[in-house]
């Protein structure tokens, strides 16, 4: 599918206005321009609205690919996931799907403050998931990720790098095994998550809840709120000290990279927390200013027709020393939990439950018996101050998703996220009676 147009974001007597076009003219600017102001000031504004300053540029930014995923024939990729749909087969497995994505984004952004940037931004993955059932029992497994696999800005290369029909019987015969597995218990216990999960966590309980824009209030009508107020900035305790989060819309590979974000503001690594403490918000230029902190370098929108909104870039946890061997070895009893399959979280990211596919038995420091209907339970403050062990930068992988909700209409934002598996004490997992 193909779409193209111009959006016209406008700022009249402190109100802001949007409007778009699908016709790539000079009439069709002129008049989303028009209506875009009329909506402004109907909408009535208070004055004016501070904004944090930003400097005019120009420039450019290309996603470096070494195979164009749009020269590859229909027919290869068809391939491709015919023989990893092959490869999932087994007899146990009663659904399974295989499939891969590319997209390309090429965008201009232009501001009455002169700033003159192009983004040319191509996206590539795929994924793998099977279902097994037998006696009453019903059991996902998915690589590399659930929820359509994984994705990266890059070229075909990204797919193939995947190995999915490589990986495929190891996913089915998993999938099997889960069927005869024991359910995970209900316990206070250590958990260690694998990086895909420790990936969602941080993006669940760290990134909405650090949106600026919701801690305001102003996505309390679809998206929600958060537990965080302004005046936390600097002074809320967030995790213990082995957590530091990083956004990084520099971060090669990821879908939150880019030169420029939709305001014109630089790209820039910036901490969030840092030894577990909150040092930073992920901002608007007008949520900047009226905190009095940061530059913005949030704002996203996810096509021509929609205004840009705050959104995660690329959200990190960042890598701690050793390997996810070590992590196991310090545990005399606990628990292993591997790719998301639920998530539940309310909407000031506070109290949450998390499921995932598969899990394992820790005990005296080696993986034991599969574990099947592995959930944790935690409050997000209270969660991340018992994490004290994150593996180090060779266990670090990064994890693209491409179905970030947020704003009325709905958008979906293309995030990535990058973790080491993390070792956490103390946690309820399972479902009490």
């Amino acid at each position: 599918a193909e779409s193209e147009g111009i959006g016209v974001r406008v700022l009249v007597d402190g109100a802001w206005g949007f409007a778009c076009d699908r016709r790539l003219t000079t009439e069709g600017a002129r008049e989303a321009a028009l209506r875009a102001c009329a909506f402004a000031k109907a909408a009535g504004g208070r004055g004016r609205r501070a904004l944090a300053p930003v400097e005019a540029h120009s420039g450019s930014y290309r996603t470096s690919v070494d195979r164009d995923p749009f020269a590859i024939s229909l027919a290869e990729k068809v391939e491709l996931c015919l023989r990893a749909d092959e490869a999932l087969a087994g007899p146990d497995v009663i659904v399974r799907q295989a499939m891969v994505r590319a997209q390309r984004d090429h965008k201009v952004l232009l501001s009455s403050e002169g700033t003159d940037v192009e983004h040319e931004l191509v996206e590539c993955g795929g994924g793998i998931d099977c279902a097994a059932s037998g006696d009453g029992v019903y059991q996902l497994r998915s690589y590399p990720s659930a929820h359509v696999g994984t994705s990266e800005q890059g070229g075909w290369e990204v797919v193939e790098r995947l190995g999915l029909e490589r990986e495929a019987p190891r996913v089915a015969e998993q999938a099997s095994a889960l069927l005869r597995a024991d359910v995970c218990p209900a316990k206070l216990t250590t958990l260690v998550l694998d990086s895909d999960q420790a990936g969602l966590q941080v993006h669940e309980s760290v990134g909405h809840p650090t949106e600026l824009d919701r801690v305001y209030g102003t996505e309390a009508s679809y998206a929600g709120t958060s537990f965080l107020k302004p005046d936390d900035l600097g002074s809320l305790r967030y995790g213990s000290e082995h957590m530091n989060v990083t956004a990084d819309p520099t971060t090669p590979g990821g879908l939150g990279t880019f030169a420029f974000d939709d305001e014109g503001v630089p790209a820039k690594r910036q901490p969030i927390v840092e030894a577990g403490l909150l040092t930073g918000f992920l901002t608007s230029r007008e949520t900047a200013a009226r905190i009095g902190a940061g530059a913005g370098g949030s704002m996203r929108a996810d096509s021509w027709n929609r205004m840009p909104l705050v959104r995660m870039t690329n959200l990190h946890l960042e890598p701690g020393e050793g390997r996810f061997e070590d992590l196991l070895a310090d545990v005399d009893d606990g628990i292993y939990m591997e790719t998301n399959k639920s998530w539940s979280i309310d909407d000031k990211r506070l109290n949450f439950q998390f499921g995932t596919q598969i899990a394992w038995e820790i005990k005296r420091g080696k993986l034991g018996r599969m574990l099947r209907d592995a959930t944790y339970t935690g409050i997000t403050p209270e969660f991340w101050g018992k994490l004290d062990a994150v593996a180090g930068r060779d266990a670090w992988r990064l994890n693209g998703l491409t179905n970030c909700g947020k704003g009325q209409p709905g958008q979906s934002a293309h995030v990535s996220h990058g973790a080491a598996p993390a070792r956490f004490r103390d946690v309820q997992i399972g479902v009490k009676a």
